[in-house]
């Protein structure tokens, strides 16, 4: 806002120049969460200029030196007390305990408040691919997979210290795990590069994991793959994923699946279809086949006066079905292959 058109400080607050710090305190939260954008998402721009504005007021008349010179030179008088120039770290605190962690204020302003390493955080989610026949996903299975997955490191308790040294609090940023940068009118955190946000740093590094708190280690799982899965179907294993730090909960394990292709037989959701040549003699006068299923051989009628094209049902035979596919399939009789030509196939047949 330029100079000259900013509105009064007491007036953006709502308080009387006699207001008490509490007041102005309680009157800035208040401000601050109307105005904050991410509650005005139809009004974005405006709330950024509204919360702005109530933030600058604040950090003026929450401090005593700006507060009195502002008192008597008005918006002219702060420039020889920075009072347009940012906040500073005192200003922060009050901040952080107006605010505390209700709009992710410690990152936005800078305090660094809360240290990163005390709050224990899930494990990160895995994920597996898994390729199965068609066989085996119209039926279920029963198997076993080799996961290779980051563990704790048993000799230092994932805290990457040798065992008998300590860990000390990282002197890059005083163990808050945020450096603090000065950004036109508003601070800005960012992780500390020196102990990667997590506030302390390790003496001596632990000899089996080098320093890392964890290494990688194949662990063998058991699944059960239920009958009638299709390719993308994801199985969630809950606990097998890796562990969370800081004694969180670990992730997830998600077996995502993919099924192979049938040689004759096409999925359509739970129903199953496949073409079958007959002769025309067979479509004229009439004739009973024996056709593939997923638990053998069925029997199928075939009224005379059949056309080419025509479909027929057989309740109850697809993929609810938990058993495998069955016997061998008669020559006269044989399921074309989805990637041959029916023709080849009645060629065969009558050639």
């Amino acid at each position: 806002m330029a100079k000259g058109t900013q509105r009064d400080f007491y007036e953006v607050l709502g308080v009387t120049r006699t207001a008490a710090v509490d007041e102005i305190k309680s009157a800035y939260r208040k401000a601050a969460l109307k105005w904050h954008p991410d509650r005005n998402p139809e009004n974005k721009s405006e709330a950024e200029v509204k919360f702005r504005e109530c933030t600058e007021a604040y950090s003026v008349l929450s401090d005593v030196q700006k507060r009195q010179v502002y008192d008597t030179y008005g918006h002219a008088g702060l420039s020889s007390v920075g009072g347009n120039q940012g906040f500073d770290n005192t200003v922060f605190q009050d901040f952080h305990d107006i605010f505390g962690d209700f709009f992710g204020f410690e990152d936005l302003f800078g305090g660094g408040g809360r240290r990163g390493r005390s709050r224990a955080q899930r494990g990160a989610d895995l994920r597996y691919d898994m390729t199965l026949s068609f066989e085996e996903a119209s039926a279920g299975v029963a198997t076993k997979i080799k996961l290779p997955r980051q563990e704790f490191c048993e000799a230092c308790n994932g805290t990457g210290a040798k065992k008998g040294t300590g860990i000390v609090t990282c002197q890059t940023c005083a163990g808050r795990g945020q450096l603090a940068y000065q950004q036109g009118f508003f601070t800005i955190t960012r992780t500390c590069p020196a102990c990667q946000g997590a506030g302390q740093m390790v003496r001596e590094r632990c000899p089996e994991c080098r320093g890392q708190g964890r290494f990688e280690r194949e662990k063998t799982i058991e699944l059960r793959i239920p009958p009638g899965v299709d390719t993308g179907t994801r199985l969630r294993v809950a606990g097998e994923g890796e562990p969370g730090p800081n004694g969180g909960p670990a992730g997830d394990l998600y077996v995502v699946l993919e099924v192979k292709e049938h040689s004759f037989f096409e999925r359509r959701g739970a129903d199953l279809y496949c073409t079958i040549p007959i002769s025309v003699a067979q479509a004229t006068l009439g004739t009973e086949l024996q056709v593939p299923g997923l638990g053998g051989e069925e029997r199928l009628k075939i009224p005379e006066g059949t056309q080419s094209g025509a479909v027929f049902r057989i309740k109850g035979k697809g993929l609810a079905d938990p058993r495998g596919l069955g016997a061998t399939l008669k020559v006269e009789n044989k399921p074309a292959d989805r990637n041959s030509s029916i023709f080849d196939k009645v060629k065969d047949i009558f050639g």
